[in-house]
């Protein structure tokens, strides 16, 4: 087997267990590995930011699917790949004649807001829909109470845009939330410039991931391990799989590199 020389980790429902909390073997491996690892993720940077100080993590972290790529210490961009305007509109416009109750909300690199009537988990500034696709985003989110399963929201909505230059995907397992970015846009694509950058192939790669939007980065590493729990997508294209997250199947796989 190839050498390991890079480890790429998915965070929500495979670094993080069922309680959104890190076990302390796996933060043990992670402290303990001889090689570089870093996050890759469908969360924006606010939610990465503390999760990586608690790790101890240095160096860069992939956030927004791939759509951003910035220094956890410094905060500095390294990449940005934005959906501009014009194609966030016709993208709108094309959903919204399919799925009339589609809400939509808009991720930059320095915050999120909704249009009203968005589903909220928390307090979030309101926008009209015009403003929010007024300028590039990172990343587009769409929710509709038609489609409350994610992989029916992603058929409906891909073919709705069909001739569009999208990536669409999802990350919440059954919940109804999809995520778009610019044509090109994904784990796979960022994570293979952030590799080329340290001078590291894909074969040198392990990549572990649980979710639909982990499905070309699995594909492109050329070790990758799907969680037991994972999407059937991910599980499909994995080389292999591991325990869940509340089984410590992060530290499975790593334990023996350190």
């Amino acid at each position: 087997m190839t050498p390991v020389r890079l480890v790429a980790l998915d965070v929500d429902g495979t670094l993080t267990r069922s309680d959104g909390t890190v076990s302390v073997a796996t933060t043990r491996v992670l402290q303990a590995l001889p090689v570089p690892y870093v996050l890759v993720t469908g969360r924006p940077r606010r939610w990465v930011d503390e999760l990586a100080d608690s790790l101890g993590s240095r160096g860069t972290a992939i956030v927004l699917n791939g759509a951003l790529t910035y220094e956890l210490g410094s905060g500095s961009t390294v990449a940005a790949r934005a959906l501009e305007p014009p194609l966030a509109q016709d993208c709108v416009t094309a959903v919204r004649s399919v799925l009339p109750d589609a809400l939509f909300g808009a991720e930059w690199a320095d915050g999120f807001a909704t249009e009203p009537g968005y589903p909220r988990r928390y307090p979030t500034p309101q926008l009209p829909l015009a403003e929010l696709v007024s300028r590039p985003v990172l990343k587009l989110l769409c929710r509709s109470g038609s489609h409350q399963v994610a992989d029916d929201l992603y058929e409906a909505v891909v073919a709705a845009c069909a001739g569009h230059p999208l990536t669409f995907t999802h990350s919440t397992g059954t919940a109804g939330l999809l995520e778009i970015a610019a044509a090109g846009v994904d784990k796979a694509s960022a994570l293979a410039a952030y590799a080329a950058s340290l001078g590291v192939d894909a074969v040198d790669v392990l990549a572990i991931g649980d979710g639909f939007n982990d499905v070309p980065m699995l594909e492109w590493a050329g070790r990758g391990v799907a969680m037991a729990d994972a999407h059937p997508a991910a599980l499909a294209v994995a080389d292999e799989v591991t325990a869940t997250s509340d089984d410590e199947g992060v530290a499975a796989v790593l334990a023996p590199l350190c």
